[in-house]
């Protein structure tokens, strides 16, 4: 399907608020004005070129093949009545983490192409989506040295980015304790090459102001916001500053809270990205449970987790799902456990469906499960580590009570 367009409100203060000398993002007073002001722009039709207002280094997030990264301002596509945006429907897809690591690229080279690395089943699955999400954990450059007194640092050449375009990534998230391995040159050329393939990304830019900049993308008629944020970093110097590269950081959640609070009136449903977490742990820890519910009492619709390299639980609280890890998805050399995550949204109002689509890797090749008795011990397992749900035919997950916030 991939029918998706851009609707990236990020970077235009100086377009259309250029009088009041601040953010639009910046400012919650300006937010209803802001949301008036670009549903005007809407009604005058779709604006070339507009991008995620990235700055001459490359930092903001693209608009897709044929926009210009540098262009201010936004993409809209106002063809659509209001009748039509009150039918549609939008899918939503999420991945863990991905990392085109060495067992990866060898059953990439081998089989010589993206066949060697995702089986027919998943690769038909993000075809069929509208739009689909993952954390990239690694950046993207031949720049910078390795960080010190790091166990593991990644880093690909930027010859090797037309893979995520073959896997069929959409956007990812930067936020995470890799994507400054080598340094904040090889973060920003990251943030180029993903804009030079049409790949949005949040999290991660040149300022903190990039950084947490969100992508507002029009899926089938449906606005979705996407955050992106980290828990995990090494250090305190990873997290952008007012005039310093680096990423958007949680450990203090208030920034992530007023941006997603900022973030709230321009879209149908926003997502939140996060890195957070201990590795190898199946559980969720006392702070991904307190952030998660921060970010949906804030406004967040659906919070997705990454880190652990392992699966962890689902919970629904104040009837919003909380994902705390969607563990590996393209990774090493064994990944027992695998799901994708798909959303279903109607821009009708009615609640979102969410269901997983459970697999397994090994040597680097990520296969759906097939057998249905593995299927089945799969939902079993992910209700054994999750809060009061149930998983039922196709993977629907469905909470079993309505209460407003789990214990």
């Amino acid at each position: 399907m991939k029918s998706h367009r851009y609707l990236i409100f990020l970077a235009a203060a100086g377009m259309l608020l250029s009088a009041c000398g601040s953010s639009r993002y910046h400012d919650p007073e300006l937010t209803a004005a802001f949301a008036a002001e670009s549903s005007k722009e809407s009604e005058r039709g779709e604006i070339e070129g507009g991008s995620a207002g990235s700055e001459s280094a490359g930092t903001g997030s693209s608009a897709g093949s044929g926009s210009s990264p540098d262009s201010e301002g936004f993409a809209d596509d106002s063809s659509s009545s209001d009748s039509e945006h009150s039918a549609a429907s939008a899918s939503l897809l999420f991945s863990g983490d991905i990392y085109l690591s060495n067992h990866v690229l060898n059953a990439y080279d081998q089989a010589g192409g993206i066949s060697g690395v995702l089986d027919d089943g998943f690769r038909s699955v993000i075809q069929n989506a509208d739009y689909f999400a993952a954390n990239e954990e690694f950046p993207f450059s031949s720049r910078g040295e390795a960080a010190p007194d790091k166990q593991y640092t990644f880093r690909l050449p930027e010859s090797r980015l037309p893979i995520m375009n073959e896997i069929g990534v959409d956007l990812v998230t930067l936020a995470n304790n890799h994507s400054l391995d080598f340094g904040t040159d090889a973060m920003l050329d990251t943030c180029s090459a993903l804009d030079r393939a049409g790949i949005l990304h949040v999290g991660a830019g040149a300022d903190s102001e990039a950084a947490r900049k969100p992508a507002i993308v029009d899926v089938n008629g449906v606005r979705v916001g996407f955050i992106g944020a980290s828990r995990v970093i090494p250090v305190a110097s990873w997290t952008a500053g007012a005039g310093s590269p680096g990423l958007l950081t949680a450990y203090d959640p208030s920034l992530l809270v007023q941006t997603i609070e900022e973030t709230r009136p321009l879209c149908d449903y926003l997502v939140v990205l996060i890195h957070w977490g201990v590795e190898r742990e199946e559980m969720p820890v006392d702070h991904q449970k307190s952030l998660g519910r921060q970010c949906i009492d804030a406004g967040a619709d659906l919070v997705v987790g990454s880190h652990p390299h392992v699966l962890q639980g689902i919970e629904y609280y104040s009837g919003k799902p909380i994902v705390y890890s969607l563990g590996n998805f393209i990774f090493g050399s064994s990944i027992p456990r695998t799901a994708l995550l798909e959303v279903s949204l109607d821009a009708d109002g009615s609640e979102p469906q969410l269901s997983l689509i459970p697999g397994t890797s090994s040597a680097g090749y990520t296969r759906m499960l097939t057998a249905p008795g593995e299927i089945e011990e799969f939902y079993q397992y992910i209700e054994s580590i999750s809060f009061d749900i149930s998983i039922g035919e196709n993977g629907v997950i469905t909470p079993n009570s309505a209460q407003t916030e789990n214990s």
